[in-house]
């Protein structure tokens, strides 16, 4: 096998940049495409069936351009559509490839950021339906306890660009609020869709200095990282040319207006006509 494979990074639209950028700002030399499925999206009030179904053809597609790894740079999609994927798909039918998550990475080191042991995960409301973070989370620190609490207007506010307005305002509170008032105690909020990090300066605003806030890029770019480095079978397949190509279902204009927004660079992006 050729050592010519791009990493992977899917979303179901812009938010999976936010990771995508820490992603390439740790581990820069090696090749990326990135897919946004705008058209579909968001995926967050879709059902279990609908996300995988949608998801699987959008990893199926990077499989197809040559990606061995593919990170899901989604909450919702890796709440409801990876575990089947890793566990149906891949064996029968990709055995050599590989697919990761968000959250079992998150997981593993969010109980470290709190002295309450209260935290607050915030998300769509298909990840705190699915309740992948309450068994997660669970799992690496059993003596934590876990608010959820879902946050439907976040992402449509986010990719229609209205998330730094005085609108957004309203909505940020609601769903502070609505959080907070589960357990006052609280001393970490985990932003648990990685469109939210666009919402940090309106949410931190609106904290006490004793709750920290956190966002899942460096956290899933220190994964990765450690993955690779614990995986050089699949290190060796990586394509290393400091390459990037960017793909939407949507429309490209947008997508690039919005992608230079959230990376802080100019985005040319292609459309996927056929997933």
């Amino acid at each position: 096998m050729n050592n010519q494979s791009p990493i992977g990074i899917f979303d179901s639209g812009y938010g999976g940049l936010t990771v995508f950028k820490s992603i390439a700002k740790q581990l820069p030399q090696y090749d990326y495409i990135y897919l946004g499925d705008n058209a579909r999206s968001p995926y967050g009030d879709h059902s279990f069936e609908t996300v995988y179904q949608y998801t699987l053809e959008c990893v199926e597609w990077l499989f197809a351009q040559g990606c061995q790894l593919v990170i899901l740079a989604c909450n919702t999609a890796s709440a409801k559509a990876l575990r089947s994927i890793q566990q149906l798909d891949l064996p029968q039918k990709y055995p050599g490839r590989r697919v990761l998550g968000v959250i079992r990475p998150t997981a593993e080191v969010v109980g470290h950021y709190s002295k309450s042991g209260n935290i607050g995960v915030m998300g769509t409301r298909g990840t705190v339906n699915s309740k992948s973070y309450l068994m997660e989370i669970g799992h690496f620190f059993p003596a934590v306890k876990v608010y959820q609490q879902s946050c439907p207007m976040w992402v449509p506010l986010i990719e229609n660009g209205e998330h730094l307005d005085a609108g957004a305002d309203y909505f940020v509170d609601k769903y502070l609020s609505q959080l907070l008032a589960q357990a006052p105690d609280i001393d970490c909020i985990l932003l648990a869709c990685t469109h939210y990090p666009l919402l940090v300066p309106k949410i931190a605003q609106r904290l006490e200095g004793n709750v920290q806030l956190l966002s899942q890029g460096e956290i899933v770019a220190n994964s990765l990282a450690d993955y690779l480095k614990r995986h050089p079978e699949m290190e060796s397949r990586l394509a290393k040319n400091n390459s990037r190509a960017y793909y939407t279902s949507g429309d490209t204009q947008s997508f690039d207006e919005h992608a230079s927004l959230f990376l802080g660079e100019e985005v040319r992006s292609e459309r996927l006509v056929n997933r």
